[in-house]
């Protein structure tokens, strides 16, 4: 059992200013710990995995003292960065349709309805506007004949596990979308949208009334005391005997997982608000969610609200060995987002991008989470695999229900789960990933 766990690049990964979180109200005045205290349960994260676990963990013990600690500020992080994709249905990104098994689809279309019902509570007594929540599906967009079989084979895998979708054709996505790029989509009725920055930090708006949730607080170490762990921030100092890890990739950044993690980074921009006569021009519906049929391809949506309307599109895959990426990044990125912009919404090219910013995904190579207990008394819930929405809050909330010893079948499919594969050692696992990633970008043609 280590006695010391020195805390490395807590606060690393995040290049640009995310559109979702700059397009909101400013938060009040972060709230530091600048001082000694004492908690019966420390959460460390704010974002899906951490929100979901405190919450979780009031639910389960209302009269503990309960304390999350943010090393930035809460919708700065990776959630508030994310497509804003809360998926119910199985969606492998190392698959090319996103399907499975059928045992192990059905099992995690399951779980991961059980943490959108989680986060739908949750919205309801917090009071979320829809424009923050909205569970109104989306639609898996082919713009190739490929990808339209893509789309077609997933339908079919879909049916096999009894779930309901719906086939649009190319004169059905024009008129949603206002443009001719896609050859079909296929509606899926049970993903719930949200404005992932809004969603984050309205859960913590809802939860500090009853968690001490402090901001730009980064941890630095955490040393075993008798049957205490004293958790160090830059300020402060937390003594508490339990602690849920909530970090995903980070989890490396505290000394556990070393060579079992990809930090694969996604990228994405948002439009400046559309005048009344480019949303005209383009037409269609005011909101919409397209995912790509292929993997590798872009993300799209529409958001109409206090804002205005604006478009996002997201792309670019980028493979770290490491948390760390530079601003640079971003930069390289834009001129893929751009494309892919243009090729869409041609009546739109004098449309400018106002943000454009990076986000951080953790995968491991055979496709399991981390969870458990990793030291006495230290329990994680990371390694989300591109789902962070629902995933990181199902991961929360087992986390909170193991750590508490409260029953929940699915804890023990989570405990039975395998340990992450060993990656290739560096500079090959860096070389073959990223080499990899390429490849599949150009595979995926049109649809990026």
């Amino acid at each position: 059992m280590a006695n010391l766990i020195e805390v490395t690049n807590i606060r690393s990964g995040n290049p640009g200013l995310s559109g979702w979180n700059e397009i909101l109200p400013k938060p009040a005045p972060a709230r530091l710990l600048e001082k000694t205290v004492t908690a019966d349960w420390l959460v460390i994260g704010g974002g899906f995995a951490g929100l979901a676990a405190a919450r979780r963990l009031r639910q389960n013990r209302p009269h503990d003292q309960i304390l999350l600690l943010e090393a930035i500020r809460i919708g700065e992080g990776a959630a508030g960065r994310s497509s804003g994709f809360m998926i119910d249905l199985p969606h492998d990104l190392n698959s090319d349709s996103y399907a499975g098994g059928a045992e192990k689809d059905r099992k995690q279309t399951e779980m991961n309805r059980k943490a959108l019902a989680f986060a739908v509570q949750a919205a309801q007594e917090y009071g979320f506007s829809k424009e923050i929540l909205d569970a109104r599906g989306k639609i898996n967009v082919a713009a190739t004949k490929k990808g339209d079989l893509h789309n077609r084979d997933y339908a079919e895998h879909l049916k096999e596990l009894g779930e309901k979708s719906t086939w649009l054709d190319a004169t059905e996505m024009k008129r949603i979308s206002g443009t001719d790029y896609y050859l079909s989509g296929l509606y899926t009725p049970g993903a719930i949208m949200i404005q992932p920055a809004g969603f984050v930090r309205g859960m913590a708006e809802g939860l500090r009334s009853e968690v001490n949730i402090y901001e730009n607080s980064p941890v630095i170490s955490l040393r075993r005391q008798g049957s205490d762990w004293k958790v160090k921030t830059s300020q402060g100092t937390v003594s508490v005997p339990k602690i849920i890890l909530a970090v995903n990739g980070h989890l490396q950044s505290f000394g556990f997982m070393k060579q079992r993690l990809m930090h694969i980074f996604l990228f994405a921009s948002m439009t400046r608000t559309l005048t009344e006569k480019e949303i005209n021009k383009l037409g269609g519906e005011r909101n919409w969610e397209f995912v790509p049929a292929d993997p590798m391809g872009s993300t799209v949506r529409r958001i109409s609200g206090k804002a205005g309307d604006r478009i996002v599109v997201r792309n670019k895959f980028k493979f770290k060995s490491s948390v760390e990426i530079s601003e640079r990044s971003v930069e390289i990125a834009a001129r893929d987002h751009d494309r892919s912009f243009t090729a869409r919404f041609p009546m739109l090219k004098a449309v400018e991008m106002e943000y454009r910013w990076g986000g951080r995904l953790c995968l491991s190579w055979n496709d399991v989470p981390v969870f458990g207990e990793l030291e006495d008394g230290i329990f994680a819930a990371c390694c989300q695999n591109g789902l962070g929405a629902s995933k990181g809050t199902l991961s929360g909330i087992l986390a909170a229900d193991y750590a508490t010893g409260t029953e929940n079948p699915y804890v023990a499919d989570y405990l039975d789960a395998e340990k992450p594969s060993l990656l290739p050692p560096e500079p090959f696992a860096s070389i073959g990933a990223t080499v990899y990633l390429h490849w599949k970008e150009k595979q995926a043609g049109r649809e990026k």
